[in-house]
């Protein structure tokens, strides 16, 4: 479930973003973070890519940032890490023309924070949203990372899966 909504958050982030339509989210409480000054300087001299990746912060001391407004769709993240991430990203594609041939990446890397975790219960209601938005959405065969979001199993597979189950349990 994570690989599958990852794979549809990256998608939706990745047209929003091509046609100007990222909407970013105010934080109501702007978030301060203790930096490097590489990460500083990276986050200040690259302060209109980062707000075209959705991320509006700001450099408020040698070794601190603020961040002010995220993506929409990545609101329930976590926002610090994700920052920390993309900046390392950032710091290590250089220049604004590296980081913009490599927007894509950074959005794989934000859409990750933005998925829901592994040992999440959904509930049927979400399954369904998902299963749906899976449907809608282009290659959600698999993740960005290339994992797989699903398994074909027939149903003797299936079968005999929990035949093999039953068995060890008696």
């Amino acid at each position: 479930m994570h690989a599958a909504h990852e794979r549809i958050t990256y998608e939706h982030m990745k047209t929003a973003s091509q046609n100007e339509e990222l909407k970013m989210q105010p934080l109501l409480v702007p978030l301060s973070i203790a930096v490097s000054q590489a990460e500083a300087n990276c986050a200040e001299e690259q302060q209109s890519v980062l707000l075209s990746l959705g991320i509006e912060l700001e450099r408020v001391s040698d070794e601190a940032i603020v961040i002010r407004q995220i993506p929409f769709i990545l609101k329930d993240s976590n926002i610090e890490q994700m920052v920390r991430d993309v900046l390392s990203d950032v710091l290590e594609y250089g220049s604004s023309h590296h980081i913009q041939s490599q927007q894509d990446e950074l959005l794989s890397t934000m859409a990750c924070y933005g998925s829901v975790r592994a040992n999440r219960h959904l509930t049927i209601p979400e399954m369904n949203a998902l299963l749906r938005d899976m449907e809608a959405t282009e290659r959600s065969s698999q993740c960005n990372h290339g994992r797989p979001t699903w398994v074909y199993q027939s149903l003797d597979e299936l079968e005999n899966y929990f035949s093999v189950v039953s068995n060890t349990l008696s």
